[in-house]
Order: C-alpha cells, then sequence, then structure tokens
C-alpha cells in the first residue's frame, strides 16, 4: 500500500497543463475499434489501469492491438472473428470495462467469464443482466448474476424496448452495444439523460444511432467500418485542478483541449454557479467530442443546492465538488445522487468519512451530502480506499490544508491518472 505525504501550498497554484485522454472515451474507442472491419487509430488513449484492462481483455478475445503511450492501433477484423476467451476475462477496477464488454459478449456466439477485483466484486451487475437476458443471453454468475464473476453465453439476441431504471450511461451502452448483434430496433429510454459517448462513437464507425430526448434507438446487424478517433482531455480528471485553482488563493490555472461533451459539463455549471472565475476559450466541435482550454482563477464561493437532472452528468465529479463546498461560504446540498453508494466505493460515506478527517463538517444523508463551509482544513492521515477519485480530491485538499496530509492508497490514482502527482507538481 503506497502512501504519498503533501504540504500546503503557500503561494497559490500557476500554469498551464493538459491532463490525461477521456477514460469513458479510451474504453469505447478500444471496444468500437475490435468490433470495426480494418485498422483504427487512436490518439491521446489514456493509458492508464483501467483502459489498459479494456485493452488485455480485447487481445485475449483475439484483437491485434499495438498500444505505446497514448497511441493505438486496434486492427479488426469485424466481430464475427472475435474469439472464445480461453481464461477468464479480468477487469481490474474497470466498471465500464465489465459493463459494456457483458454487452458485446452478449452477442458473440460462444462462452466467456469475467470478473475483476475485490471492488468490481461488490458493485451491481443485475442492472446489466436483466435487459441482456431480456435480449436472449445466457448469463449467470452470484447472487443469480446480481455479483461478479459473470458466466455469458451470447448470441441470437433480438430487439428490446427498456425504460432504465436508474440513469446510467454504463447501462444503456451495454444494451446499445448487444443491440449490434440483434435482430430488429432496440429501443433505450432513460429517466435522465447520461453521457453520449457510445452514441457519438457508434456514429463514428458509420452505425446509424438516432436520439430523440431522452429516447435512443438503433437497428441491429449495422457494420462497422474503422476509423481514426481523436480523445480529448478528460473533464473528469481536469475537475481536480479546477478546483484546486478555484480554491487556493493567488492560483491561475488554463487546462488545455478539455472535452466539453455537453452531457459531461455539469462541473463547470456547478463552478460558476458557486461563484467561481472560469472561461472557456478556443472552443473547437471539428472531432467527434468537442472540445475548449479552460481557464480558472482563485475565486470566492458560496453554498448551493445540487440536484435532480443534473446529477447524472456530474456523478464522477462530486466528490471534488463536496472538497469545493467545504471552501464555499453557506451550506450546500447535493441530493439524489443515490449511485454515489455503488462506485468504486461508498463515495457519500468516504468522503465525508476522510475530509471530515481534514475539519470539514459534512454530514452525509440517504442520496447525498450536507457540507457545512466554510472550513479551514488541516493535514491529517487520510485514505482513499482504493478510489482513484478520492484519492486525487484528498491530494488537492492537502493543497490548502495547515501541515502535513498523508494519503494512503494512493496508488488507487493511477487507474485514471497515472502522472497525476507529477502534474500537481509542476504548478507549486
Amino acid at each position: 500500500m503506497a502512501k504519498k505525504t503533501l504540504s500546503k501550498v503557500e503561494h497559490g497554484l500557476s500554469g498551464t497543463i493538459t491532463v490525461p485522454g477521456d477514460k469513458s472515451i479510451s474504453h469505447r474507442a478500444i471496444m468500437l475499434g475490435a468490433l470495426a472491419n480494418g485498422k483504427t487509430t487512436v490518439r491521446g488513449f489514456l493509458p492508464g489501469e483501467d483502459c489498459l484492462s479494456t485493452i488485455s481483455c480485447f487481445r485475449q478475445l483475439g484483437v491485434d492491438i499495438h498500444q505505446e503511450g497514448s497511441y493505438v492501433e486496434i486492427h479488426g477484423n469485424g466481430a464475427e472473428h472475435l474469439r472464445e476467451p480461453k481464461a477468464v476475462l479480468d477487469v481490474g477496477n474497470s466498471g465500464t470495462t465489465i459493463r459494456l464488454l457483458s454487452g458485446i459478449l452478449a452477442g458473440l456466439g460462444f462462452y466467456a467469464c469475467i470478473q475483476g477485483d475485490s471492488s468490481i466484486a461488490k458493485r451491481p451487475m443485475k442492472r446489466i443482466v436483466d435487459p441482456l437476458r431480456l435480449m436472449g443471453a445466457n448469463i449467470d454468475g452470484r447472487q443469480g448474476g446480481n455479483f461478479t464473476p459473470l458466466t455469458i453465453t451470447g448470441g441470437n439476441l433480438h430487439s428490446i424496448d427498456y425504460e432504465l431504471p436508474v440513469a446510467s450511461a454504463q447501462v444503456k451502452s451495454a444494451i446499445l452495444l448487444a443491440s449490434l448483434f440483434a435482430e430488429g430496433t432496440t429501443t433505450v429510454m432513460e429517466p435522465e439523460r447520461t453521457r453520449d459517448h457510445t452514441e457519438r462513437m457508434l456514429n463514428a464507425f458509420g452505425v446509424n444511432v438516432n436520439q430523440t430526448g431522452k429516447k435512443v434507438s438503433m437497428k441491429g446487424k449495422q457494420t462497422l467500418t474503422a476509423t481514426t478517433i481523436e480523445v480529448p482531455g478528460d473533464i473528469s480528471s481536469a475537475a481536480f485542478f479546477l478546483v484546486a485553482g478555484t480554491i487556493s488563493a493567488q492560483s491561475r490555472l488554463t487546462i488545455q483541449h478539455v472535452g466539453m461533451n455537453p452531457t459531461r459539463t455539469g462541473i463547470i455549471d456547478v463552478l460558476i454557479h458557486m461563484g467561481a472565475t472560469l472561461s472557456c476559450k478556443n472552443k473547437s466541435e471539428d472531432s467527434i467530442e468537442p472540445y475548449a482550454d479552460i481557464q480558472v482563477d482563485a475565486s470566492s464561493l458560496h453554498g448551493v443546492e445540487i440536484g435532480g437532472d443534473i446529477i447524472p452528468i456530474l456523478i464522477d465529479e462530486i466528490p471534488i465538488i463536496v472538497l469545493a463546498a467545504t471552501q464555499a461560504e453557506g451550506t450546500t446540498i447535493i441530493k439524489d445522487a443515490a449511485e454515489l453508494k455503488v462506485k468504486e466505493t461508498n463515495r457519500i460515506d468516504i468522503v465525508a468519512q476522510e475530509l471530515n478527517k481534514m475539519g470539514a463538517h459534512i454530514i452525509p444523508t440517504e442520496d447525498g451530502m450536507i457540507v457545512h463551509g466554510k472550513t479551514k482544513l488541516k493535514g491529517a492521515t487520510v485514505n482513499s480506499h482504493g478510489d482513484h477519485r478520492i484519492g486525487m480530491m484528498l491530494a488537492i485538499a492537502s493543497t490548502i490544508a495547515e501541515g502535513k496530509t498523508v494519503i494512503e492508497s494512493s496508488e488507487a490514482i493511477n487507474v485514471s491518472y497515472p502522472d497525476f502527482f507529477e502534474t500537481l507538481q509542476g504548478l507549486q
């Protein structure tokens, strides 16, 4: 278990940085490239542990993939050339990999077993298993398929009309990927709109996807054609530095080439609502995913209420938003975010627990948190609990906390941002 000791930054953070490629887009580029005919080139790929798990799984399925840093070539021969794996497919810590890959395996005419680490073993799988079974896949697992490992025998799928019980881009994507192999047209209805990277990327590979409001439909048996994917910087990774620049006195940061997909920019809306001085420049809509440079300055924040439709488009950013709320005048209320309980950790309880060790005043609730600000943070020994986003949030907290902060299990950050500490050090 790695430990990282950090100290308060006395004179603010300044500089211009880029952040690693978007994790969600990187996963999908590998998966669709593996299903396509021809050579797919990916630039800006995130070489973090989660995305490398996706590459490993598809190599086991017989796909020729060459990866060097952030550059990847996928030599696809179509889904019909994927082969039955000789061993268990291991997704590591990646919830995206296990859920989206399960959708693909549901359409393939062979047997596969898929599992992950101890965190994945706790995460609910019934939400994907139920619709995939409705489509005709034979799936089993612990507690009737609610937990990993999952065994999947796919093939002979048919289309369904499915209303998601919870807003989840991973579940939506698993169904859409399975529908590539199904007869007829599959329709998914979302309770709230979630990130649409799968729909955008399917279009890029030549698949016709129809989206109207919260309804997505797609005809099965379409062919994917290889393409080139440029992956922008991950806004979920940029979020840590956006908040760092906001709460650390005398700071000014610019983060270049950040993905600005409108289903992911809730963090920007919330920070501006809280009073952050933040602007987006050099915007581009020329690629599959829009991007821009974001500049942020030290700001005086105030408490807000966060809930409703915005929660699905900033669910991964809530840990760092809570840190911002500890430095805002007044009370911030986060609600409608019960999904936080089934992430890499129970992020409601763990975020409150670890920041309260540093002097914050956070009360966890059934579906969110009540954060009383403004509080002075002090250095403490804290723990990521194996959750990369909590580890990075605690590192940003250390920049304003008096004294030294020791982060236990700091290696969890490698899942999505292997160079995080080097980037943070370069801004001081």
